[in-house]
């Protein structure tokens, strides 16, 4: 006997948002919370960082560039990092590596509790050439639509037009983002083609997917397409029936016509506005002390709802909300604001790790026959030939260290000085302070951590029992004599239980 229409009608309204709540689940290995962008890594490479360092350091995941193969794009007889985000196909060939290549990084970063997500381009194809190869050697007539490597022709896209109007949500998400070829995603041919592409990536133990120019797709189209998605192969180590990372580009500082909000029942949205007001913050343009109340009282997603980060690629080069950003050129500062993101309890939190750039076109560092470069490790594990590695920082990869241990505590004992020096507890498994100030920071605070000494995570490293950097007294009250002064090379100090050389009680003396 056939259910009546009504339970149907419930069975659907119940379905899309459990399947979303899923969908924002990043699917880390337990005790690790934080994604780092390889931006341009090589396939191999990242196999390696995963195995060398990301792992040994409490990273959870790696997003990686667009794996689709894409156009090549000569620019000044140089190859432009933004060649990636206009795909010609879904064959898996970039100049990152070939799809075996993909295939045993994911399989060797799985099996070390990295888990890996994919950048995907599902809005769009290429921009107009007047040749169009791709980097596994397939060819397009851009100017009539065809993609035979899909394939794709002139009726499986939108009508050609400009995204000029903002305030029009018909024409953000049916016209050409900067002329690139916009898919439309309500056509079924469509859907299946970009279905099979992500469940390929999921049968090859991919955790998940940060979805590009999201804010120019329909939701419901959107919706669709990931909810048909298959759930995590369980070989990789997934649970039973656990679904896809979803965390989505919406560009959303308020005003426009198209709300992140709209696509909050697909999985997360990337919070734009977290960059913005973060780098404000550390810039000076702000104070700290506002950050008591950090979160949705600034107009920002939820944090069960978001990604959030310092800057990435985009907005790091002034484009995608890009005022105001923080990046590697203000390294004090930067470490400071990554620091605070990595301490504080809000949202899944992503680090950025670039490569140099001087122009905002420049492509990743390669070799003469435009292979891209390995990054080279130097003996203070940073790294060499053009590669930035911020992850590799040590303010930073001990913040993700710090992230790791004081995880579903609370953010308690705040403490400011009405300006721009701050301080909080975390339950009581870790204590940062940071001093934006022009002036030295020198305070009794109470840090909740058990007496002992403490090593400061962000001044150095503990080798042979002892502190590289600064160490910190707590006395048996929780409280400590905390000192940052405004010469120093970092704004910040840290100490967690884990970085702790002994555990004893110490009475102040009076």
């Amino acid at each position: 006997m056939a259910p009546p229409v009504f339970a149907l009608l419930f069975a659907v309204l119940i379905a899309a948002p459990l399947g979303s709540r899923g969908q924002r689940e990043p699917q880390m290995v337990p005790g690790r919370n934080t994604i780092v962008h390889l931006f341009e890594w090589k396939w191999n490479d990242i196999a390696s960082e995963c195995e060398n360092f990301l792992a040994p350091m409490g990273y959870g995941a790696v997003q990686v560039s667009p794996v689709q193969e894409n156009v090549i794009v000569r620019q000044n007889n140089e190859r432009p990092w933004w060649e990636r985000y206009q795909p010609i196909s879904y064959r898996m060939e970039t100049r990152s590596g070939s799809e075996e290549e993909f295939r045993r990084m994911v399989k060797r970063c799985n099996r070390v509790g990295v888990r890996i997500y994919v950048d995907v381009i599902l809005n769009h194809m290429t921009g107009e050439h007047d040749v169009a190869i791709g980097t596994g050697g397939s060819n397009a007539q851009t100017s009539s639509k065809y993609y035979p490597a899909v394939p794709f022709n002139s009726n499986n896209f939108h009508g050609t037009c400009s995204i000029n109007n903002y305030q029009n949500a018909d024409e953000v998400r049916n016209c050409e983002l900067v002329g690139l070829k916009d898919l439309d995603q309500s056509q079924e041919e469509v859907r299946e083609k970009q279905v099979s592409f992500l469940n390929h990536l999921i049968s090859m133990g991919v955790a998940g997917f940060r979805v590009d120019a999201a804010k120019h797709m329909w939701p419901a189209d959107l919706r669709v397409i990931l909810q048909r998605v298959n759930n995590l192969d369980t070989s990789f180590g997934f649970a039973p029936n656990s679904r896809p990372f979803v965390y989505q580009e919406v560009i959303d500082m308020g005003g426009e016509a198209v709300s992140y909000k709209e696509y909050l029942d697909i999985g997360r949205v990337l919070d734009f506005r977290y960059s913005a007001e973060i780098g404000r913050l550390f810039k000076g343009e702000n104070q700290l002390h506002w950050l008591v109340n950090w979160g949705p009282a600034w107009n920002m997603a939820n944090g069960d709802e978001s990604v959030v980060f310092v800057d990435n690629h985009d907005n790091q080069r002034g484009s995608g909300a890009g005022g105001n950003i923080l990046t590697y050129k203000n390294s004090k500062q930067y470490k400071m604001a990554v620091g605070f993101m990595l301490a504080h309890p809000h949202a899944v939190k992503r680090v950025m790790s670039s490569f140099s750039f001087d122009y905002s076109d420049q492509g990743p560092p390669s070799t003469s026959n435009e292979e891209l470069r390995s990054p080279t490790i130097n003996p203070d594990d940073s790294c060499g030939s053009g590669w930035i590695c911020e992850h590799r920082w040590r303010q930073i990869y001990n913040m993700v260290r710090f992230a790791n241990v004081v995880a579903m505590t609370p953010l308690t004992n705040w403490w400011d000085n009405q300006s721009n020096q701050i301080a909080f507890c975390r339950g009581n498994k870790g204590f940062v302070a940071f001093n934006n100030d022009g002036h030295d920071l020198n305070e009794w605070l109470q840090t909740c951590l058990p007496a002992g000494v403490y090593c400061d995570v962000i001044s150095g490293n503990i080798k042979d029992g002892r502190c590289l950097g600064k160490s910190v007294q707590v006395y048996d009250d929780g409280r400590a004599n905390i000192v940052i002064n405004k010469s120093e090379e970092d704004g910040l100090l840290a100490i967690h239980v884990e970085r702790v050389l002994h555990v004893f009680k110490i009475y102040k003396m009076i």
